[in-house]
């Protein structure tokens, strides 16, 4: 971290040591915990707050005062040369019009249906593991498991053609680079997928299917349903977030397991503690680089000592709030009987709590507890500081991951 004046830090978000925590994010938590930072990309010169405790975080993400629709039209201050969230997407909403999309998203995409589809996930991950073990040892798991299950699961559920499916994830990953050089790849990665989607979803539209599109297409609370552009963006949105976050979390799991081999022992002894230990482990991992989408504040608002004016955008980092002491004893232990736990932050919080987050779940229960249960001499292949990591995008993963058992 560097400082360009008195009041303003300079965040380079370029920490790739494994899964530790950024030292600079800690350290902003620690001596400045609502700071005035510097962004790579945006207006003002990337200028903008950086909120970063437990508390303050849960504020800004819960408080109406702090607008995500007042992005819209504004080169905010970020971490990607090209914005990743599309203007008419519900993650640039706030209520009421925010309320509306969520009761449609909810009607056709419950946690009961999810449940529904848990023994469909099951059969992918028998079928991905067979593979894996009919490869033999050493095997990579983020390219047998890890890569497949999440990206062949929300691709089933929306009833995506399996041909299409390597072009979607090509162009889903394009759009999280941070590198000024794909700017361009990125916009026209955005372009393409939302173009795919209106077509897909206008079909969908005019003859439904049992999908999750048709339902989202025809789902309705009262007279309400999504519009035409509404239903191409919330197709584009769950493709995206229906599999990055679980498909990175799987391999960072298991990389995370294998090097902590008490709690492996803990968790192979009592199986039983498969989900609270998920819990802990997406609280623990901090799974992606810097911030996401921020705020803006639409008056002027009190965080901690701070006073953020109206118009000043801000930026909250959940996974240094998950690592907040005052949150959590022993906050960079991993303990899998934590004691009442404060939530985890890692799929968001407040208005903008991810939609997918018991998708996600459903997943990592399925994928960790059955490898697990199917190898139980599960270890790394390569000495750990071998293992290689993703340092292009806003995600933090290991690009491959050897296993042996």
């Amino acid at each position: 971290m560097t400082t360009s004046d008195s009041s303003t830090r300079t965040c380079p978000f370029r920490h790739d040591e494994a899964l530790e925590v950024d030292p600079l994010m800690a350290r902003l938590r620690a001596e400045a915990p609502v700071a005035r930072v510097r962004m790579p990309y945006g207006e003002g010169d990337g200028e903008c707050w950086l909120v970063t405790r437990y508390e303050d975080v849960r504020l800004v993400t819960s408080d109406r005062r702090f607008s995500r629709a007042a992005l819209i039209g504004r080169d905010f201050p970020r971490i990607t040369p090209a914005p990743i969230a599309q203007s008419e997407a519900i993650n640039l909403m706030d209520p009421p019009a925010l309320n509306r999309l969520r009761r449609l998203v909810v009607k056709a995409f419950s946690n009961n249906q999810v449940d529904e589809l848990r023994p469909g996930t099951q059969r992918i991950v028998d079928a991905l593991l067979d593979e894996m073990a009919e490869h033999g040892a050493p095997a990579d798991v983020a390219a047998h498991l890890a890569a497949k299950l999440p990206l062949t699961t929300i691709c089933e559920l929306l009833d995506v053609p399996e041909a299409d499916r390597p072009k979607l994830r090509g162009w889903a990953m394009a759009m999280m680079s941070m590198k000024p050089a794909d700017k361009a790849a990125a916009a026209e990665a955005k372009s393409g997928l939302r173009e795919y989607f209106a077509e897909l979803s206008a079909e969908r539209r005019a003859k439904p299917g049992s999908d999750l599109l048709s339902a989202l297409a025809t789902a309705r609370v009262g007279e309400e349903m999504l519009d035409g552009q509404e239903l191409a963006v919330m197709g584009m949105l769950l493709l995206v977030t229906g599999h990055d976050t679980s498909t990175y979390e799987i391999s960072n799991i298991v990389y995370t397991l294998l090097t902590h081999p008490a709690q492996l022992g803990q968790l192979r002894a009592r199986p039983e503690l498969l989900p609270q230990a998920l819990e802990e482990l997406l609280r623990y991992i901090p799974f992606r680089q810097g911030v996401g989408i921020p705020r803006v504040a639409v008056e002027d608002v009190k965080v901690g000592d701070v006073t953020i004016r109206a118009g000043d955008t801000v930026h909250v980092s959940y996974l240094t709030a998950n690592r907040d002491d005052v949150a959590y004893d022993r906050a960079d232990e991993l303990d899998f009987e934590r004691a009442n736990p404060a939530p985890h932050m890692t799929f968001g919080y407040g208005t903008h709590h991810c939609l997918g987050a018991h998708l996600a779940r459903m997943e990592l229960q399925t994928a960790i507890g059955t490898l697990l249960t199917r190898f139980p001499e599960l270890r790394l292949a390569v000495p750990a500081e071998e293992v290689q990591w993703n340092t292009t995008s806003i995600w933090r993963y290991p690009l491959a991951l050897p296993v042996a058992w």
